[in-house]
């Protein structure tokens, strides 16, 4: 079965840190981009990390720069989240999600619906709660 399986949410404090994963089960990670999408209850759903395959470049959402990393290991066919200084904000449900290039730029894979709505494969979704 060709899926995402994703891990590492959980309950943190607010400064703490967490690190998703997302591990691809039946298909080559190589030739995909990877998205990290987030959806809080009654919140639309936010682009908030894209990585290309071609290149590696990366794109964040101005509500986790400087505070989440994107990163891929292809040989282990899993990409990662690396979330610090988190804060009540950043608590939703994170989904990974694929769809192969090439991308007008890896930004528009995060911003625009045509893409969301087009992902080849997504996560489950893992819960990711801030609170004190």
């Amino acid at each position: 079965q060709l899926q995402f399986v994703e891990s590492g949410g959980g309950l943190v404090q607010p400064g703490g840190s967490l690190r998703l994963s997302c591990a691809a089960s039946g298909f080559t990670l190589d030739y995909y981009n990877i998205g990290w999408f987030r959806q809080a209850p009654g919140k639309e759903h936010e682009g908030i990390s894209c990585i290309s395959s071609s290149d590696g470049s990366t794109y964040y959402a101005d509500s986790v720069k400087g505070r989440f990393t994107i990163s891929r290991d292809n040989a282990k066919g899993t990409v990662y989240l690396q979330m610090n200084s988190l804060k009540p904000e950043d608590t939703a449900v994170y989904y990974c999600a694929a769809r192969p290039g090439p991308l007008t730029t890896v930004q528009a894979m995060c911003v625009y619906d045509e893409y969301y709505y087009g992902m080849d494969y997504w996560g489950k979704g893992t819960l990711v709660t801030v609170s004190s």
